[in-house]
């Protein structure tokens, strides 16, 4: 199959087509009750420059890669609409941080359509940062350079993690600065401005869900709920009561898959409001994410979070279970017994643990011999990782190398031991990993009891557990570097992050331990819902 430029290609509109819009295209900040959508235009830019591309994403849509200006550039910084696109904003609510905040919607993502990929699949292609919306609200509907090209690199990178995330397809310069005050502190301050053209199946939220229930929209809600099942679960079969409970389930299921992939990671969202939870189970809306350093459940990005820690490390699978909570109170209006849709939330709660433990096993190397033994096991880590500031990523990408040695039950298990902690904890205190050594030791007497050979183990370890990660002073440096022209940092990161679980050699300090400097520096420690 031929590649094609973006602006070349026919899009198609669904979503537009059959859901119930508005089509004033006053792009006025207001309510807008009764539609699932808004028609708005995206407000051209003044110099719209490619700076990133993935060419992954690229090829699986078959569209060619665009030279750094022209139409196709034109096209994903929002200045070219072409005749079949339909560009849209859609309506949504949300509790944030625990409240009810009503209307919410697309207040800077503006849609084109649907792009056919190679496959046959369709992919919704979203610019964020094209302008405003009727759900701006005080907002411009602009991004700057720094969040974009955060949401771009990560989007990519989780994906190549086996993370179910959202894509991105392009980062463009706009040539425009935009205005932000990054802490919420009075310090605002003129940044570059930037688009990421981010593309998923669709972008539909549990808000776009509640927002119906709670406006009475219940026409809007069954027509939601309908197209959803028709466009991106055909499988569970035409709607019915009986259909959207499968549904539900099924929706909560996705969730709790990618929260036992965020939970083995170490990725922490930052925020999550049931309008950054997607319906079909994808991390969307990279805003305040980190990957945790020094372990602690309690560690959050997100300066806004700092008061509660509502939306820590640790508190994501209790958030994403409340959070399905609140869908399923959407949906009640679809179906006879509300009561029915418990079964959703106890597949979550089931799928979340048996997920989380085979991931855990497979970054241990371990195949489900015993299960009672290797249940305890995975329960006690984290508590032993947080005592001595282990860094997640360090602790088992060493394990895994470590493997041959520890199977071949050696005599001087105990400094292999130290050497692995020296190699991976922040903390300086020696006396603090008692409960580390001693889980150590049960794992390594657990090991033993595997069949497999020891280089063999490793190499299932390493394919198991990254060397690399987006740690976010490598996502800060990479964005001073862009902000001064320099794209070096950018494309090096671009580079390792596709392939994670390879060494790299020549790129290993990316791999490093946080550095002392970047402990509190603002955008490599602590970040924003404005980052």
């Amino acid at each position: 199959m031929n590649a094609s430029p973006v602006d070349q290609i026919s899009f198609q509109n669904p979503f537009v087509d059959e859901l119930r819009g508005e089509t004033s295209g006053n792009k006025g900040s207001r309510q807008v009750p009764g539609y699932c959508y808004s028609l708005v235009q995206p407000t051209p830019v003044e110099s719209p420059h490619l700076l990133a591309w993935s060419e992954e994403m690229g090829d699986f849509l078959g569209l060619a890669k665009p030279t750094e200006r022209g139409p196709a550039v034109d096209a994903l910084a929002g200045n070219l609409v072409t005749a079949s696109m339909k560009p849209f904003a859609a309506r949504y609510g949300g509790h944030q941080f625990g409240n009810w905040a009503g209307q919410l919607g697309d207040g800077r993502a503006i849609s084109l359509g649907q792009a056919v990929a190679v496959d046959g699949s369709r992919w919704e292609i979203q610019l964020k940062g094209a302008g405003p919306t009727p759900y701006s609200r005080r907002a411009d509907g602009r991004a700057v350079l720094r969040s974009s090209l955060r949401e771009f690199l990560c989007s990519e990178a989780m994906h190549h993690l086996g993370v179910p995330t959202t894509r991105a397809l392009s980062l463009v310069g706009t040539g425009d600065e935009v205005v932000r005050d990054m802490f919420y502190n009075g310090n605002a301050q003129a940044e570059p401005g930037a688009i990421v053209a981010r593309v998923a199946p669709t972008f539909i939220r549990f808000g776009n869900f509640q927002l119906m229930t709670a406006q009475g929209e219940i026409d809007n809600l069954r027509a939601l709920a309908d197209y959803t099942l028709r466009h991106h679960y055909p499988e569970l079969g035409p709607p019915s009561p009986e259909t959207y409970l499968r549904w539900f389930e099924e929706v909560s299921r996705r969730t709790a898959v990618m929260i036992a992939h965020w939970m083995t990671v170490g990725f922490v969202h930052g925020v999550m409001n049931t309008d950054n939870m997607s319906i079909l189970g994808l991390t969307v809306d990279y805003g305040p994410y980190g990957w945790l350093e020094p372990y602690d459940p309690d560690w959050t990005p997100n300066t806004t979070d700092f008061g509660s820690r509502r939306y820590a490390f640790g508190q994501q699978p209790r958030v994403a279970l409340w959070n399905l909570m609140a869908l399923a109170q959407a949906l009640t209006p679809l179906v006879p017994d509300a009561q029915a849709l418990r079964s959703g939330l106890n597949e979550y709660a089931s799928t979340l643990a048996s997920t989380q433990h085979t991931l855990l096993l497979r970054k241990l190397g371990l195949t489900p011999l015993m299960p009672d033994e290797d249940r305890a096991l995975t329960e006690a880590l984290p508590q032993a990782l947080s005592e001595p500031e282990i860094d997640m990523t360090l602790f088992f990408r060493q394990l895994s190398h470590l493997a041959p040695a520890l199977m071949a039950a050696p005599d001087n298990e105990a400094a292999l031991f130290q050497e692995l902690i020296a190699a991976a904890a922040y903390s300086a205190a020696p006396n603090e990993d008692r409960n580390l050594l001693q889980w150590l030791r049960q794992y390594a007497t657990r090991l033993r009891q595997e069949a497999a050979s020891g280089e063999e183990t490793r190499t299932t370890m390493l394919a198991a557990n990254p060397k690399y990660v987006l740690r976010n002073y490598l996502a800060q440096q990479a964005i001073e570097a862009a902000q001064t022209g320099d794209l070096t940092a950018l494309e090096t990161l671009m580079h390792v992050l596709k392939t994670p679980f390879d060494e790299h050699p020549d790129h290993a300090a990316l791999a490093a331990k946080r550095p002392d400097w970047a402990r509190d520096k603002p955008g490599s420690a602590t970040l924003s819902c404005s980052s």
